[in-house]
Order: C-alpha cells, then sequence, then structure tokens
C-alpha cells in the first residue's frame, strides 16, 4: 500500500490488469504509454477505480535511450511488460526483435540509474522456455529449466518466439552485470476479459475459431487466464523470496479441444468442424505448476477463461 511502481507499455493486455490490480492494492502506479494522447490507449486506464488519485501516465518509447528514466525514478518496483507480439512480420528485426531486446535493456538501464528500484518483474512468455527442439510430448514436463534455443527458432522463421527467447536471455545477462534484482513471469497464450478497447493477439486466438472460419489451426499450446498473470507479476514483486523464472500454464490444450470447449458452452456459434491439415494432432504436454504454486496462484480453469474471453469480445463487438 501506497508504495510507488512503474508499469511500462501500460496500455497492452496484462498490463493493464496489472494496473488494475495494482490500482485496487493502493499503489501508485507510473504508467508509460508511447503516446498519451491516444484516447485507446489511455481512457481504458484512467477510468480505473482509483486512476484519478494515483495513476500517472508518462510518454516512453521502448526504442529511445533514457525514455523510462523519468517513469522508473522514485519507483520500488518495476514491472516491463511492453513488447510487440504480433504473427504477420515483414521486418522481424525492426518489429519485433529490437524493440524487445532493446526496450528490455533500456528499462533495465533507467532502472540501474535510480537507487528506489528494489526489484524488476519482466513479462517473458513460454516462448523463451519451450522451443529448443526437444519433443514435447504427454509424458513430457516442460519446468523453468527449459530455455528456448535461439537458432531453433531462426531455422523455424518463428519470430516472435525469437524475440522474446533473446529478451530475457539479455535480461539475465544485464541484470547479473549490473546486481538488479530481476523476476521472470512467463506465461503461455494469455486468455481471459479484455480491459483495453483493441483486439490484441493472443485474445485474437479464440475469435478467430467463431467468426466463421472453416477449420482450426493442427496446434496445441499452453493456456492461461490473463487475472492469473497480472496476479504473478504483483506477487512475484511483493513476496521478498520469489526468484527466477515463473511458467504460467493453466493447462496445455490442442485447438480441437478448445473449439470442442466453445462448443459446449456457446452451442449457437458457428465454429469450425475440422482441423486445417489431415496430419496427426500436434501433442500436448505437461508443464510444471510448482514454482507458479509456491507464488500463491490458484489457477482459473481453461473453460472459465474460455467463456471469459468470449463474452468479453461480444461485449466489446470483436465478434461478428
Amino acid at each position: 500500500m501506497g508504495k510507488v511502481v512503474c508499469v511500462t507499455g501500460a496500455s497492452g493486455y496484462i498490463a493493464s490488469w496489472v494496473v488494475k490490480f495494482l490500482l485496487l492494492r493502493g499503489y501508485t502506479v507510473k504508467a508509460s504509454v508511447r503516446d498519451p494522447n491516444d484516447p485507446k490507449k489511455t481512457e481504458h486506464l484512467l477510468s480505473l477505480e482509483g486512476a484519478s488519485e494515483r495513476l500517472h501516465l508518462f510518454k516512453a518509447n521502448l526504442l529511445e535511450d533514457g525514455s523510462f528514466d523519468s517513469a522508473v525514478d522514485g519507483c520500488e518496483g518495476v514491472f516491463h511488460t511492453a513488447s510487440p507480439f504480433y504473427h504477420d512480420v515483414k521486418d522481424p528485426q525492426a518489429e519485433l526483435i529490437d524493440p524487445a531486446v532493446k526496450g528490455t535493456l533500456n528499462v533495465l538501464n533507467s532502472c540501474s540509474k535510480t537507487s528506489t528500484v528494489k526489484r524488476v518483474v519482466v513479462t517473458s512468455s513460454m516462448a523463451a522456455v519451450a522451443y529448443n527442439g526437444k519433443p514435447r510430448t504427454p509424458d513430457v514436463m516442460v519446468d523453468e529449466t527449459w530455455f528456448s534455443d535461439p537458432e531453433v527458432c531462426k531455422a523455424s522463421k518463428m519470430w516472435y518466439i525469437l524475440s522474446k527467447t533473446l529478451a530475457e536471455e539479455a535480461a539475465w545477462k544485464y541484470a547479473k552485470e549490473k546486481g538488479i534484482d530481476i523476476v521472470t513471469i512467463n506465461p503461455a497464450m494469455v486468455i481471459g476479459p479484455l480491459l483495453q478497447p483493441t483486439l490484441n493477439t493472443s485474445a485474437a486466438a479464440i475469435s478467430s475459431l467463431i467468426n466463421g472460419t472453416k477449420t482450426f489451426p493442427n496446434s496445441s499450446f499452453g493456456w492461461v487466464n490473463v487475472k492469473d498473470v497480472a496476479n504473478a507479476h504483483i506477487l512475484a514483486f511483493e513476496n521478498p523470496s520469489a526468484n527466477g523464472r515463473y511458467c504460467l500454464v493453466e493447462s496445455v490444450a490442442h485447438h480441437s479441444e478448445v473449439v470442442n470447449i466453445l462448443r459446449e458452452l456457446f452451442p449457437n456459434l458457428q465454429l469450425p468442424e475440422k482441423c486445417a491439415d489431415e496430419k496427426p494432432y500436434v501433442p500436448t504436454y505437461q508443464v510444471s505448476k510448482e514454482r507458479a504454486k509456491s507464488l500463491g496462484i490458484d489457477y482459473i480453469p481453461l473453460k472459465v477463461s474460455i467463456q471469459e474471453t468470449v463474452e468479453s469480445l461480444k461485449g466489446k463487438g470483436f465478434l461478428h
């Protein structure tokens, strides 16, 4: 209560929930956004409970040296969530890799200049954990000791995954050199209710199944509710013994299972009947929940997360 913290990329999907929960807990939040004059980026934040008293917006750009100095100045905790997430990329280096890696170093550099920062919580991803060429099958347990391999990512042109992998590597290296206390949160596909007015990439994974597509992808992902992810960030800051990385995955499910849950919850939706290819379904795998539990995370079940996502998408007019 009463502590001052910073959230970068505050208008984003996860970050908006982090801001909401911090304000509800009595924190004063310095929130960075690229354009404080864009109502699409700020209105949903300014309308949060506690915002008029304790939310302060700052303009900052991931690629601009020193642009986070004033936002992190005087803060005890920094939540670095700003990082681009798109699939349709023309120039991966400029669009994804530079903002992710340079942006992370920029924020950590600003943190190293101020003596008040006790801990930085970095939003990483399961993208930085699970892609190392090892097989992922139902008997395999992925945990925090796994690191994605940049060479594997490059070979498969998985640019977003590469950007998160390189950014997390850079964060640990820099934090070690400068003696900054960092913790990383590594969520899988994040779904659940949207606070922001724009459709983000992970919630779009659900909306794309509903908006008249004929097939569902042959892929298996970990899924987790945005509220659990936001909560984990705050617990990782508040708990002195929190350290290292925390994988956040409530369950790993193939898209066929997601479609089945959608069909059961919303029988009148038009849903795809068949898989995008004829190959055997990509297998699911397990992700350890030990460390997330030790933080105090009690996961919202996938079915509830899917229901909340659809209701939120409907409410925001993203379903035709």
